[in-house]
């Protein structure tokens, strides 16, 4: 597999295999981390060749965050309180969507169809995978969310 740099807005790690990939895996990290926390797990996962696919990591924006005392992070968005009523950024969360979404038309325009793109995300991101997902209008082929 090769590591490529990605040139759009958000960066990213992209791993692409060897062969031309059939399906993507947009993996989104937690707060505080970056893509490059889970870039090692692809070949932990041992794909056979007859499933070449491509995943990218992207590093979600850096921004202060609200509960860890406006610490500058990478975040998807803003913690701005613990309570249940009154603690994300929804602001913080749209912008994320638009770049996450921007990462799928990318790969779309690569030739990965809707329906054979995968969201995952861990914590922060499970949100943002999942967010994503249900508000989109066009079917991918599922999704992951881990700790979240």
């Amino acid at each position: 597999m090769m590591i490529e740099p990605h040139s759009n807005l958000l960066s990213c790690i992209e791993i692409n295999p060897t062969r031309p990939p059939v399906g993507c895996v947009i993996w989104l990290h937690g707060l505080g981390a970056s893509g490059d926390d889970f870039a090692p797990i692809v070949p932990e996962l041992r794909l056979p060749d007859l499933l070449p696919l491509r995943f990218v990591f992207p590093h979600a924006p850096k921004r202060a965050v609200t509960i860890n005392q406006g610490y500058v992070m990478r975040a998807w968005y803003d913690i701005v309180s613990m309570r249940v009523d009154h603690h994300a950024d929804q602001q913080g969360i749209d912008h994320s969507t638009q770049l996450i979404n921007e990462l799928i038309n990318d790969q779309e325009k690569k030739g990965i169809s809707a329906n054979r793109i995968v969201l995952a995300g861990f914590s922060q991101g499970a949100l943002m995978a999942l967010s994503v997902g249900i508000r989109s209008r066009n079917r991918r082929a599922f999704f992951i969310a881990l700790s979240g």
